[in-house]
């Protein structure tokens, strides 16, 4: 792809739909405080909480389904038509969340369509991720590709930004009744809205994958992503350490801030809006720096800080009520993880050749998602719920372990001809 506008519009096009479809998933996790109560009635709101959990986490048993099928697609019909897909079937997913009555109208069919529509997100969100990475990966210019990259994972943490920032702006103009009988419908109905927009920007992309890559026999297959069983096994592991403090120090860490260390709602928003938007921040800054050192350099500097720091920063947070302080605390285990988030789509798609690209990068990361990732929320809470919290603090610290073990013994992928000789 030439310089310039058209590589700055293809760009544009892509992290639109990325941004639309990560807004309209992460938005559940941050109104559950909300709509719990209207689809599971009964309990404490631990209990409920838990509930609400298992369903975000159900959503996350689409994935690897999703990213294979969207992964094949890709491969061999091209990235394209196959975030099209992906970016409307997400849209029917926020709208159908948007207007589901309440259990209370329909008693037990309430939870069952709102798993459903979870599921539906969850498909569409397990292909997104491939898919787009993918395509943000070919466009990037030589030399400069870490930090192209890069914002591939500023629009997941844009649309965490945003889904905070929708709930915020909620909490101050809606009264707590107001919010939990009908205003935490309202993100929904603008995620699904922002689809169609994302929708409209993706049908002018082109396919950058020549049809003599997407001809190959072996193009979008499990047999052809089979004959790369050491690549596989590095996107798994690091996905597995990147899901798991993802979901922790972000989604979760807004309900930790809540229920643990016992801090008003809005104060926590507040924070983890100010919190991830120095992710944001970080992320093309982190991906500029991998050009220069490496990504292997980065993994091994992300994995150590994560298990040095985990234990200690999240049990001083359990007892913090400053939220200047929680501010900071957050704000250091984020900045860590955007070692990962930055340079998390390129590493994986140089791992993998052309043909199987799009599988490569999306189902491994979609398995990986669904053990570590989708149930990061349910597993924490779980482990607060037999009083043994602290117990989930030394879980993310052991597979942080693994995650370093894989950075010391991966190649450099930045010698040349590594993925086309491998």
């Amino acid at each position: 792809m030439n310089a310039g506008k058209p590589r700055t519009l293809a760009i544009i096009a892509t992290l639109s739909g990325n941004l639309v479809e990560w807004f309209d998933f992460y938005i559940y996790s941050f109104c559950t405080i909300y709509f719990a109560p209207a689809f599971f009635p009964a309990g404490n709101s631990t209990a409920q909480l838990l509930k609400a959990a298992g369903i975000f986490a159900a959503g996350f048993l689409m994935r690897p389904l999703g990213a294979w099928f969207f992964g094949r697609l890709a491969d061999r019909q091209g990235c394209r038509i196959a975030m099209m897909t992906s970016v409307l079937m997400m849209c029917g997913g926020s709208l159908l969340i948007a207007c589901l009555p309440t259990y209370a109208q329909i008693g037990q069919a309430a939870p069952v369509l709102l798993l459903l529509a979870r599921l539906l997100q969850g498909f569409s969100i397990g292909g997104e991720y491939g898919v787009s990475t993918t395509y943000l990966s070919e466009v990037g210019a030589k030399g400069r590709r870490g930090f192209f990259a890069s914002f591939q994972y500023m629009t997941v943490a844009g649309g965490q930004l945003l889904a905070l920032l929708a709930v915020a702006v909620l909490q101050h103009i809606l009264s707590d009744a107001q919010l939990r009988d009908w205003g935490w419908r309202l993100p929904f109905l603008l995620g699904g809205f922002g689809a169609l927009i994302a929708l409209w920007l993706r049908y002018s992309l082109n396919e950058i994958v020549s049809e003599e890559v997407r001809a190959r026999p072996e193009a979008g297959t499990l047999r052809g992503l089979l004959q790369h069983k050491r690549s596989v096994f590095i996107a798994f592991g690091f996905t597995a350490c990147g899901a798991l403090t993802f979901y922790t120090f972000t989604t979760y860490m807004q309900k930790y801030l809540i229920n643990t260390a016992g801090m008003p709602p809005k104060t926590v928003s507040l924070l983890m809006i100010n919190a991830i938007f120095v992710c944001l921040l970080l992320n093309p800054i982190l991906g500029a720096l991998s050009d220069k050192i490496g990504q292997r350099a980065m993994m091994i500097i992300y994995s150590l800080l994560t298990m040095l720091c985990t234990i200690p920063i999240m049990q001083i947070l359990r007892t913090v009520s400053n939220p200047y302080i929680a501010f900071g605390l957050v704000t250091s285990l984020i900045t860590i993880l955007t070692f990962y988030t930055s340079i998390s789509g390129l590493l994986k798609a140089e791992l993998f050749p052309a043909e199987v690209r799009a599988l490569g990068v999306g189902l491994p990361y979609a398995i990986a998602n669904t053990v570590f990732g989708g149930t990061a929320e349910y597993v924490a809470l779980l482990a607060k719920s037999i009083d043994i919290e602290s117990s989930f603090y030394w879980y993310v610290t052991a597979i942080a372990l693994m995650s370093l073990c894989i950075s010391l013994t991966m190649p450099d992928l930045r010698q040349q001809g590594y993925v086309k000789n491998k």
